[in-house]
């Protein structure tokens, strides 16, 4: 499917790198062998476009989000025999089916989806143009679904509903402790100098006020019955969320959560941050850039210094950072490198950071496949890390 710009049209963006000037089948791509679909999906309805290897239409449908509706994806897919489809995001309900159904999914990079908007943007092209593009950088603007991008979809869900529920939990705590503040001098003298554990408890099992109580008396003894029936329920949610959570990164990275430091949270944020970025694990530099570890160069004239790369992945960022601090408290061997580097002049901080793009080049070893290009690094040991 071509487009021949009009008077009134803006011109088609700069070809990607490597990408021929000309070809019979529109400026996304050369012809490929097998037919390949498109998936633009939504939370309602899912746009599919299906072209051959030549640009030729062969099928465009939409589907609706149910059961019966991404079977029928599936079963259409499969009728025109295609056996790989692009999809904008790795995530979402249509990603799961087709992926279970045996069709293959490449997922566009960032910088690959930029350019495809801009196109259909400025020349008002449709779907099946993404699909022409997605078809022709198979191996440059794609990424196999595979490895820690399977679990990041259902880590990021556990991890959100355990998060909400955490917070919820910490804000009632304090509703609990504001509520106390005004309460029977009686019953804040019974309550003093408990832990919040203790308190939440003790507060769950107060009697109902005596008789002859004023209005105020009985409202803070009902406000607290109810906080601390609702503290102790979000916790209980909580902790099942937490054992969900473990078993799921246990099994789809067991090398990364049987790191010492490395909790069932801080995997579930590193294989997040991966799943989402499949493109990054091309090299160890990139990977710990996503991280925001890696050094950004920021030297003028005589003064040579590096600074902290503050448009990273934040979540990745504070798990290295918490995996740091453990490792540090628990860890003798990097007690001693801490001690040893302290003693040559560095500060803390610095040591901290040293320690985080350790981390981040041992977490990129556990989670991606070792290649001829990575064994040196891979086998490169750091006092600071290995247990």
């Amino acid at each position: 499917m071509s487009v021949a710009p009009t008077d009134r049209s803006p011109r088609p963006p700069e070809h990607p790198a490597g990408h021929p000037a000309e070809h019979p089948a529109g400026w996304f791509g050369p012809a490929t062998a097998a037919p390949t679909g498109g998936i633009d999906w939504a939370s309602d309805t899912h746009a599919v476009a299906v072209v051959a290897g030549d640009g030729t239409p062969l099928d465009r449908f939409t589907v609706p989000h149910t059961r019966a509706g991404l079977r029928g994806l599936c079963r259409r897919l499969h009728r025109v025999g295609v056996d790989q489809v692009g999809i904008e995001r790795g995530d979402g309900p249509s990603f799961a089916v087709v992926l279970l159904r045996g069709v293959s999914v490449v997922v566009a990079r960032r910088r690959s989806r930029s350019f495809v908007l801009a196109a259909l943007r400025a020349l008002h092209l449709d779907l099946l143009l993404v699909d022409d593009f997605l078809a022709w950088c198979e191996g440059r603007a794609g990424t196999e679904a595979t490895g820690p991008e399977l679990g990041s979809r259902p880590a990021l869900v556990l991890r959100m509903a355990r998060n909400s529920a955490v917070n919820a939990s910490t804000k009632a705590t304090n509703q609990l402790k504001a509520v106390l503040v005004g309460a029977d001098p009686a019953l804040r003298e019974s309550l003093a100098g408990l832990g919040p554990a203790t308190l939440v408890r003790r507060c769950a099992e107060l009697p109902g006020p005596s008789p002859g109580a004023g209005d105020l008396a009985c409202t803070v003894v009902f406000t607290q019955r109810t906080l601390a029936a609702r503290i102790l329920a979000l916790k209980a949610e909580a902790y099942h969320l937490h054992k969900r959570l473990r078993a799921l990164v246990t099994a789809h990275a067991p090398a990364l959560i049987a790191r010492r430091g490395i909790g069932p949270d801080s995997a579930a944020a590193l294989l997040i941050a991966t799943g989402d970025n499949p493109e990054r694990l091309h090299a160890e530099g990139a990977y710990a850039a996503l991280y925001g570890v890696s050094p950004v160069q920021a030297s003028s004239g005589r003064t040579q210094r590096l600074r902290l790369d503050r448009g990273s992945d934040r979540q990745a960022n504070a798990a290295l950072y918490r995996i740091t601090l453990s490792r540090l408290r628990w860890d003798p061997r990097t007690q001693q490198y801490l001690q040893r580097r302290l003693a040559e002049g560095k500060i803390r901080c610095e040591m901290i950071r040293c320690l985080k793009r350790y981390i981040a080049r041992d977490v990129f070893s556990l989670l991606t496949p070792p290649t001829t290009a990575t064994v040196a690094t891979r086998t490169k040991t750091t006092a600071a890390w290995h247990p």
